[in-house]
């Protein structure tokens, strides 16, 4: 059966088996002379000759077209506009190609300039409204500025950055946990679908791959190896963009980090990032300079920084219970009514019409907290 695939189909069938990782691909391809198909060729004892490939990997090789369809395969990646880019084409990322265990190929949908310097920004999913808001005008400025951004598509601060690339004419690229006929998380599906048409979604998954534990780090790592640096925005200290920054450290790409609360957690991991030896950033400038990055004098970057506040008028109560939010503090209904002297009727028709405003949000634990 190996005599009938090409050197892609190869590789397409050596991507997609299970038992069968991107460290023990490289070393399976250095002891077959970088040929895929001599590899699904192979005989069990030059096989299992090959380090870290034991039994099971070995019976998976040899009976490689009993554990994947290549012919099903081709004909979905074909009907989703969806192709495959080789470790060695033109086309796959350069830096990525740097890593010590780089995927030996991406299933890859949509364009993007590979000559565009890539940066990453990540950081947990249950991201605060600072959050949200610090990785759109991060991701808006850069991509401004011809930087091309680089997340995973997760819920929160992966979503606020792809989305404010695109708010910004720019580039980005969502690098997803599982293949790229499956939307994670399914409420991203008009985000996924931008994304496609004005930048790319990248997976090293075959199709039908759901994702799981084992393929999240591995998506963090690719995240971390396109990019020359990586931004977390919020993250737990035991968060998944902790891998990622982690992997960058490994490959001596850049790590940065935005301080926030010292009494949320969703702030500890930067704090600790910090305290390691990563750069806390406050602004795009403070990035510019870690990157030794010089902004072109007639470049014109439109900073979103503007509170949405303005945009509105306040009677007198709005605007006392919004000055209880200065400086980022967050707040109880009955301490924003023992502050003001208001009743707590009051305080609370005042806080649900600054949420319809999206001025402020609930959150899980009672407090509200500004945007």
């Amino acid at each position: 059966m190996a005599s009938t695939l090409n050197h892609r189909k190869a590789l397409l069938v050596l991507n997609g088996l299970k038992h069968v990782g991107p460290i023990m691909l490289r070393r399976l391809l250095d002891a077959f002379d970088h040929d895929p198909v001599a590899v699904l060729a192979g005989d069990r004892k030059k096989l299992l000759s090959v380090k870290g490939v034991g039994e099971k990997a070995a019976k998976v090789l040899a009976h490689w077209s009993e554990h994947f369809d290549i012919s099903r395969e081709i004909e979905r990646m074909k009907a989703s506009n969806i192709r495959f880019i080789a470790q060695s084409d033109d086309a796959f990322p350069p830096l990525l190609k740097e890593m010590y265990d780089p995927p030996i190929g991406l299933y890859w949908k949509g364009e993007y300039n590979i000559d565009r310097p890539c940066i990453a920004i990540v950081g947990t999913r249950r991201a605060t409204l600072y959050g949200h808001s610090i990785a759109r005008k991060f991701a808006s400025a850069l991509s401004q500025l011809g930087f091309c951004i680089v997340s995973g598509m997760a819920r929160g601060i992966d979503t606020a950055a792809h989305e404010g690339a695109l708010e910004a004419g720019g580039q980005t690229v969502a690098v997803l946990g599982c293949g790229l006929d499956i939307v994670y998380p399914p409420e991203n599906l008009d985000l996924y679908k931008q994304i496609a048409v004005t930048g790319a979604v990248a997976s090293e998954f075959p199709l039908g791959r759901r994702a799981d534990r084992q393929s999240f780090p591995m998506r963090n790592r690719v995240v971390a190896g396109m990019c020359e640096a990586v931004i977390v925005v919020e993250s737990a200290v035991a968060g998944g963009s902790m891998i990622t920054a982690r992997f960058a450290g490994e490959q001596g790409r850049q790590v940065m980090a935005v301080p926030g609360r010292i009494d949320q957690s969703s702030s500890g991991g930067c704090h600790q990032l910090i305290r390691d030896g990563a750069t806390m950033v406050t602004s795009v400038d403070d990035i510019l300079e870690e990157l030794r990055y010089t902004r072109p004098t007639q470049t014109e970057v439109e900073l979103p920084m503007e509170s949405e506040a303005s945009q509105f008028e306040f009677n007198d109560l709005e605007r006392q219970v919004l000055d209880c939010f200065k400086g980022g503090e967050l707040c109880l209904p009955d301490q924003i009514s023992q502050q003001l002297n208001r009743s707590s009727a009051q305080v609370s028709a005042t806080l649900m019409g600054l949420e319809l405003k999206r001025l402020v949000a609930k959150r899980a634990d009672g407090y509200f907290e500004a945007h």
